[in-house]
C-alpha cells in the first residue's frame, strides 16, 4: 500500500501526529480526524484506501463510525485501535465491521504490517466489485445494475470502476482525470462522462455530485 491514502482517527493529538509522521515516512498519504463526525466527513472527502480508527473518540464513537460506513456500503479496510484487550471488546469491533484490531500501546511497525496485510486481502477479493445493485466484473469489463447489463464505453467503464473501488467515498475530478484519462483531458470532461454514466445507470440515481469536491456513489 505504499503511496496509499490512510485516514487516522484518534483524539490524542501527540499520538495522531506521531502516526502521521511515521506513516508518511512509509510512503502513505495521511489525513487526520479527531472525532466521529470529522471521521465520517473525511471518509467521504478524502476517499482513503484504509482507515485507522480509535474506538474511544468523541461521539459518534469508533464502533458507531464503523457501523455507519458499512451501512453506506463503504468497503474500505478498517483497523480498529483500542486500549482494551478483552475478548468482548475485540468481538464488538469486528461485529461493527472492522477488518482488524490492534491494542494500544502498539509498535508502529506492526501497524504498518497490518495495513499492508489488509491491502493485500482487499486486492485478493476477486475481479468482481459492486456497490448497492451495481456490479462490475473487472476481468470481462461487464457491468450490470439489478441484473440488467449496461452498455458502457471503455472510458465509462473505467470511471464506474473508479467510483466502485472508492466504496462510497469521494472521487475528485483531479483523481478521475489522472486515473481514467491519465491527465490528458480538461476537467469538464469528467462531468460530461458522469452525466452519461448517470443516464445509463438509470433510476434511482446513484451518483451524487459533491459541490467543489467531485462525485461519490450514494444508494
Amino acid at each position: 500500500m505504499d503511496g496509499g491514502r490512510v485516514l487516522v482517527v484518534d483524539d490524542d493529538p501527540p499520538l495522531a501526529r506521531m502516526l502521521r509522521r511515521s506513516l508518511a515516512a512509509e510512503g502513505f498519504e495521511v489525513q487526520l480526524a479527531a472525532d466521529g463526525g470529522s471521521a465520517l466527513a473525511a471518509a467521504e472527502r478524502f476517499a482513503p484506501d484504509a482507515i485507522v480508527l480509535d474506538v474511544a473518540i468523541p461521539p459518534p464513537d469508533g464502533l458507531a463510525v464503523c457501523r455507519r460506513l458499512r451501512d453506506k456500503g463503504v468497503l474500505t479496510p478498517i483497523l480498529m485501535l483500542t486500549a482494551r484487550d478483552a475478548v468482548a471488546d475485540r468481538v464488538a469491533g469486528l461485529e461493527a465491521g472492522a477488518d482488524d484490531y490492534l491494542v494500544k500501546p502498539f509498535a508502529v511497525a506492526e501497524l504498518v504490517a497490518r495495513l499492508r496485510a489488509l491491502a493485500r486481502r482487499a486486492g485478493s477479493r476477486g475481479p468482481v466489485i459492486s456497490y448497492a445493485d451495481v456490479t462490475l466484473d473487472t476481468a470481462t469489463r461487464t457491468a450490470t445494475r439489478a441484473g440488467r447489463r449496461l452498455a458502457l464505453t471503455a472510458r465509462e467503464t473505467a470511471l464506474l470502476e473508479l467510483l466502485l473501488r472508492s466504496g462510497g467515498g469521494a472521487v475528485t475530478r483531479s483523481r478521475a482525470l489522472e486515473e481514467v484519462w491519465h491527465g490528458g483531458a480538461v476537467p469538464n470532461v469528467v462531468d460530461r462522462y458522469v452525466t452519461r454514466l448517470r443516464r445509463k445507470l438509470g433510476d434511482p440515481p446513484l451518483i451524487r455530485t459533491l459541490r467543489g469536491v467531485g462525485f461519490q456513489l450514494r444508494a
